[in-house]
């Protein structure tokens, strides 16, 4: 829970510190700009608020996981829910707009995690899971947007090392491989999950397993 928030102020303070003219460049999200991811962002932060706040009584289904479901393509920005969002940004017209937006919900779903019962048992997406899962699993969440918020903005710091280093790991598990050693962590969540493609060396060093990428998260 504690790497929760740190990857979420982190990625939220990258934000909060963004020009304006940033907001119009690419994201690393096909199809999106930096506003578009940012508007995703505060639909994350209202499905954080809104799973936090719906307990479950049944046994968990998945943990953090399993929770997440590799997809059979990688996404194009043509589904109905990506163009959504493309004109859910458009909206704000103005970033401090959207800044504020993230900032106010944000900052509530940073302080529900932090009261939040580790051990409670919450319904989301018809699957139920332990807070702690569910909050883990966000991780992941955080630290791939994290790395889309900064794929075209260098200069602009990136997520916490902890959170990349338990986003691999998870990456890994989902995978049911290691990337090899050589991969920093940022190069092995970059190329596992299709975010840029391998060089010939980084495609010789996966062997059997480049076969397999990328592994589309969803």
């Amino acid at each position: 829970m504690d790497l929760f928030s740190r990857s979420w102020t982190a990625l939220r303070t990258a934000v909060a510190d963004l020009p304006d003219e940033d907001f119009e460049r690419p994201s690393g999200c096909t199809g999106w700009l930096v506003q578009d991811l940012v508007c995703h962002l505060v639909i994350d932060a209202q499905d954080v608020l809104i799973t936090l706040a719906t307990p479950a009584d049944t046994e968990p289904t998945v943990d953090a996981v399993t929770y997440w479901k590799v997809e059979d393509r990688p996404p194009t920005g043509d589904d109905p829910l990506d163009a959504l969002t493309v004109r859910l940004a458009a909206a704000y017209q103005e970033p401090r707009l959207l800044k504020f937006h993230l900032d106010d919900v944000g900052s509530a779903a940073g302080r529900a995690a932090r009261l939040a019962d580790a051990t409670a048992r919450v319904g989301t997406q018809d699957e139920v899971l332990t807070v702690g899962d569910y909050l883990s699993a966000y991780v992941l969440e955080w630290t791939l947007h994290h790395l889309d918020l900064i794929a075209h903005l260098p200069e602009v710091p990136g997520p916490p090392v902890e959170g990349l280093a338990g986003t691999r790991a998870m990456l890994e598990e989902i995978a049911g491989a290691a990337f090899p050693a050589s991969f920093t962590d940022t190069d092995a969540l970059l190329i596992g999950t299709g975010r840029r493609a391998s060089t010939e060396g980084e495609e010789a060093e996966l062997g059997g397993l480049a076969a397999r990428l990328p592994f589309v998260l969803g």
